[in-house]
């Protein structure tokens, strides 16, 4: 079979602008920004379990080519993943990941309109941001991204079943009893979770050889200390109560259904709770459903922008960043039309409804 992405090395981010926002308990997080910090709307995308930012890659590269630098998007490490720093196990906890969330937020994004897109772990913690953040919905948060992810414990199935083996439980002790020896076990996690978890990230036995690679290489550079410090709290976590909340703004719900970690009626029951949300289950899909059906998840988020976008006020002093920001969205024209397009659709609709906070404000 010919690997349509043999050769992808999947380190776009890498080359894009890079911070560090330090969380409030002084934990360091990595950030990655594409797009001017001027842009008038901006989409913080937060990845799951045992992933780091470049699960991203595909919907960073598709976002980029549809709007150019009519948008900004922000990316970051999940503490104890990627390039972020290694927390106390007792911040290992969704509410934590949602306070990240928002110390990202608070640095990078403190006015402006935001869409933010999560997948596993991350749609949990965005769920429970919502949950501590109301009053922000609908005055700064105005879309909504929810990828393989669930408002309910998972209890005895899903992931928390999938990881409940004699294996992972004697890590946990280990964790616990000599947390400086399992901190140092990146080698022996590629080799203990990664049989486990490849097994349930991918629907299609015929995925891209470089696609499993990469996601395998999330897996093995995730400490293990991070996994097992994590895995208390799927059981924990419950922010069913956060989904109306998002009612009154434009929301995504996208699950493979041949996902295993967070199997689709998690999806389906978070959807019954938003009417008028859009709901899309990718057939012979597995977990990591942004990597295996790239180009789907994609059009999928990029949808989801283009309602926001529609929905938004377009306040007149906004014209002429439009006018500049599409005049050098790159040296390609037909990208340049596009957003052009699109953003002056958004300019010239007028207010549609009630956006309480102005360009260069801080409303956060």
């Amino acid at each position: 079979m010919t690997d349509e992405f043999a050769g992808e090395t999947f380190d776009l981010l890498s080359r894009d602008r890079g911070s560090v926002v330090v969380a409030d308990d002084g934990v360091p997080l990595a950030v990655r920004e594409v797009g001017p910090e001027c842009a008038p709307l901006t989409t913080v995308f937060v990845h799951g379990f045992c992933n780091r930012m470049t699960g991203w890659h595909f919907q960073r590269s598709h976002l980029e080519g549809m709007w150019g630098r009519t948008i900004r998007m922000v990316f970051f490490d999940l503490r104890g993943h990627g390039n972020s720093g290694v927390p106390r196990r007792d911040t290992c906890t969704i509410p934590h990941l949602a306070r990240d969330l928002d110390a990202v937020i608070r640095a990078l994004v403190p006015d402006g309109p935001i869409v933010l897109v999560g997948h596993s772990m991350g749609g949990m913690a965005i769920l429970s941001y919502v949950g501590q953040h109301p009053d922000l919905i609908g005055s700064r948060v105005v879309g909504v991204g929810l990828i393989a992810t669930a408002a309910q414990p998972l209890g005895d199935v899903g992931l928390a079943r999938t990881l409940n083996t004699p294996v992972v439980a004697g890590f946990s002790t280990a964790a616990r009893r000599l947390p400086r020896v399992v901190q140092g076990g990146r080698g022996a996690g590629k080799k203990v979770l990664a049989p486990i978890l490849r097994s349930a990230s991918f629907g299609d036995r015929r995925i891209s050889p470089a696609i499993m690679w990469h996601s395998e290489q999330m897996i093995h550079d995730t400490p293990l200390k991070t996994l097992v410090d994590f895995l208390p709290s799927f059981k924990k976590h419950d922010e069913a109560a956060a989904v109306p909340l998002l009612a009154e703004i434009e929301t995504l719900v996208v699950c493979g259904d041949r996902d295993v970690l967070t199997p689709f009626r998690y999806s389906k029951a978070i959807a019954e709770g938003l009417p008028d949300t859009e709901l899309v289950k990718v057939p012979g899909a597995g977990h990591m459903v942004q990597l295996e059906r790239a180009q789907l998840v994609s059009e999928a988020i990029d949808r989801l922008v283009t309602r926001t976008v529609e929905s938004l006020p377009a306040p007149s002093q906004w014209s002429e960043w439009v006018r500049v920001a599409t005049d050098s969205v790159d040296r390609r024209p037909r990208r340049a039309d596009r957003a052009r397009r699109r953003v002056h659709a958004w300019v010239t609709r007028g207010f549609r409804r009630s956006f309480p906070f102005s360009p260069g404000s801080s409303s956060h």
